[in-house]
Formats: structure tokens, C-alpha cells, sequence
């Protein structure tokens, strides 16, 4: 593992305690919402899924400011290293925001 990796990937694992410290009631309306959304009958997907799916929206939009405010930082050849071990990071911690953080489609 490079040193620069190492580095990251320590930074983006306290950048995502202190985000799950600060906004762990937005992510217990996640997790609520998830569980309903798995546990709801056909008359009542579409409308879990469309909270669930605001939450995300809101929740990886400020996952990547707090990325890109960091990102703006760095020197530009090290910030795609940078956003590669955040990506990760958000895969491990937060998987349900993983897919809205690759292709920054948040509503």
C-alpha cells in the first residue's frame, strides 16, 4: 500500500466518523426508511422508495461537498487518488450512498 493511499484512507475514515457523528439522526431515518422500504407490501413500495431514495439524495449531496471542499486542497494530481480512497471509504462505511457517490446522481 503507497504511502499516499495509506494517508487517505486514514483522513477519509475520520472525515466519515465525524460525518456519522454529526448526521447520525439523517442516517437512522436511513436505515428506518431502508427497513420499511424491504418490509412494505406492492401498494407501498413506490412511496418508501421514493423516501428512501430523498434521503440518499441528501445524504451523499453532503458526503460529496464535504469530499470536494477537501478535494479543492490538494494539488490536482493527487486529488483522483484522493476521491478513489473516499469512494472506498463510502463503500465500507456507508454502502446504501455507495452507487449515488460513483455516479454523483443525487437528485
Amino acid at each position: 500500500m503507497s504511502l499516499f493511499r495509506r494517508r487517505f484512507s486514514d483522513l477519509v475514515a475520520r472525515q466519515l466518523e465525524m460525518y456519522a457523528a454529526e448526521h447520525q439522526v439523517r442516517l437512522g431515518v436511513l436505515a428506518s426508511e431502508l427497513a420499511a422500504h424491504r418490509a412494505g407490501d406492492d401498494e407501498d413500495l413506490l412511496e418508501t422508495y421514493g423516501d428512501l431514495q430523498d434521503t440518499v439524495d441528501v445524504a451523499a449531496s453532503e458526503l460529496l461537498t464535504l469530499r470536494d471542499t477537501y478535494a479543492r486542497s490538494l494539488d490536482p494530481a493527487t486529488v483522483p487518488a484522493y476521491e478513489k480512497a473516499f469512494l472506498r471509504g463510502v463503500r465500507r462505511r456507508f454502502p446504501m450512498l455507495t452507487r449515488a457517490i460513483e455516479t454523483e446522481d443525487v437528485g
